[in-house]
């Protein structure tokens, strides 16, 4: 697992090593999450494999899950975290990665 306190952070990571899934804050200093996400997907038009990456924010307001999506987000989970959903949300992952390969890799999450 890795921490990132930000999005040139979360970014900077996702440059430099492999991850399987990334649970990006919506709200985070300097580069949000949307923009983050983003500058991900950006990068992913050069060829880079599409890395997961499901919102994780207190924005529960009518629209905000549609911003994460619209931004690139391939899942939305609002805060205070539900065991249940977060479950799900990695199970759906895991199985994902292990149908494509049986070598697990990182997740990166916000501190």
């Amino acid at each position: 697992m890795v921490v990132a306190g930000n999005g040139r952070e979360a970014l900077a990571a996702c440059e430099s090593e492999s991850f399987d899934l990334i649970l990006m804050d919506v709200q985070m200093p300097g580069m949000d999450g949307l923009e983050a996400t983003v500058a991900i997907r950006t990068r992913e038009k050069g060829g880079v494999k599409h890395l997961a990456i499901v919102a994780l924010t207190a924005h529960a307001m009518k629209g905000d899950r549609e911003k994460c999506l619209a931004a690139g987000m391939d899942g939305y989970l609002s805060k205070p975290i539900r065991t249940q959903e977060l479950d799900a949300v990695l199970e759906k992952y895991a199985k994902h990665k292990a149908e494509k390969a049986p070598e697990a890799e990182g997740i990166l999450s916000k501190k």
